[in-house]
């Protein structure tokens, strides 16, 4: 199946490629990098379980931001127990790819099942009551109906506690934490997760730190999606000095960051969109914006020739995005903050 000149299957497949190179590399342990935090509560990235998940810890137990593949969940439950021997309290999923969420059956599974907010679920000996499992619902319909006839998730390890709003908030660990969905991003269920007084973000796959934007266009995923996202980070994060240090960003994939990272990542997505943008107007077809190379001065950071998310995939994806008849304005949550050009 085709969308314009782009095989939707194959954009889902470059999604879960890492997903495949932590399944190869179970022998290596998730390595656990401290980010900030505050008092007895830190904020934990954990890298090697095919995505990055990221572990607040605190008195109140343990909250993960996604789980990683089902191939590393012994090894991620393993790194969270070096680290402390609280039960885990919440997952929150911050969309549907099987390199974030394929850990959560097995990981549910060995602690007990989850619960809803209504109360009930399978808790265990670690946890009587059972973690809550949040996403957004359109998160947990893409686990439940996947894309591509790919079969559904298991239902235990599907997100019960679903919102449909643009936000949702929690309190743990003696800090409130935001949740911001932006819709049609890099999919449309993309969670963007604020640790307000950790100063932490986990953004999920709006960001990539190594290739250009992904964009499931199966999943209804967008370019401009992911700016607005973008946007809401660099808004949000506070540098310390020099624009660096201070609002710590963890990626799904990628290094950890902070706000200058997300203005140039940005601010290249948003030159790019713009330039085929214009190209589009033009009437040129996707064979000749492909050959006027409109990310030529990005390439050496974000491009590639191989693999399967190429520099050429990204062209023809944000291409067939743009020539998509609109009908009205991108979803945003929360409030205006300017979004990539619009």
């Amino acid at each position: 199946m085709k969308n314009g000149n782009v095989c939707v299957a194959e954009v889902v497949a470059a999604l879960v490629v890492s997903a495949s190179v932590g399944a190869q590399n179970q022998a290596v342990d998730i390595q656990v990098v401290p980010v900030q935090g505050f008092n007895t509560t830190q904020v934990y990235m954990l890298v090697g379980a095919g995505a990055n998940i990221t572990a607040q810890i605190g008195d109140d137990g343990v909250l993960l931001v996604d789980t990683g593949t089902a191939q590393t969940s012994d090894k991620v439950l393993a790194a969270i127990r070096r680290i402390t021997d609280k039960p885990i309290r919440y997952i929150i999923n911050t969309h549907a790819h099987p390199d974030h969420v394929g850990g959560n059956d097995a990981i549910l599974k060995a602690i007990g099942g989850q619960r809803t907010s209504q109360g009930g679920g399978g808790g265990g000996i670690e946890n009587p009551n059972g973690p809550l499992v949040v996403a957004h619902q359109n998160t947990a319909n893409l686990m439940t109906e996947p894309p591509n006839n790919q079969p559904a998730y298991p239902d235990g390890a599907i997100p019960k506690d679903t919102f449909i709003t643009d936000n949702k908030q929690i309190y743990f660990n003696g800090e409130g934490i935001e949740l911001w969905w932006h819709g049609q991003a890099h999919t449309d269920g993309d969670l963007l997760v604020y640790f307000r007084r950790s100063d932490v973000i986990a953004a999920g796959d709006f960001l990539f730190t190594d290739t250009y934007p992904v964009i499931d266009v199966q999943a209804e995923g967008g370019l401009q999606g992911l700016l607005n996202g973008l946007n809401r980070i660099v808004t949000i994060a506070i540098p310390r000095f020099n624009q660096i240090d201070g609002t710590r960003i963890i990626p799904g994939h990628g290094y950890l960051s902070n706000q200058s990272d997300i203005a140039e990542l940005r601010d290249m997505a948003t030159i790019v969109r713009d330039r085929i943008q214009y190209m589009i107007q033009k009437n040129m077809t996707l064979a000749q914006v492909k050959a006027a190379r409109p990310t030529i001065d990005f390439d050496p950071v974000y491009g590639t020739t191989t693999g399967v998310w190429t520099t050429d995939k990204f062209i023809e994806t944000v291409y067939a995005d743009l020539k998509k008849p609109r009908q009205g304005p991108l979803p945003k949550s929360g409030l205006n903050f300017g979004e990539g050009g619009q």
